[in-house]
């Protein structure tokens, strides 16, 4: 069920967050998807990206 005090979280851990939108084909996020292995997309795309980052020495 959706209150309001569950929308007012919602609100702000979202003011603290930022959003990016990526555009690919149907068969590349399938891939990914399979890839992830039963991890969120969207939470393996952010370990990629940080690992890289990491080797890169950029964090």
């Amino acid at each position: 069920m959706y209150n309001e005090k569950k929308k007012i979280s919602n609100e702000r851990y979202l003011a603290k967050m930022k959003t990016l939108t990526i555009r690919m084909r149907p068969e590349e996020h399938e891939a990914i998807k399979q890839a992830a292995n039963g991890q969120s997309v969207q939470g393996y795309i952010l370990q990629a990206v940080r690992e890289r980052m990491e080797r890169e020495g950029r964090i």
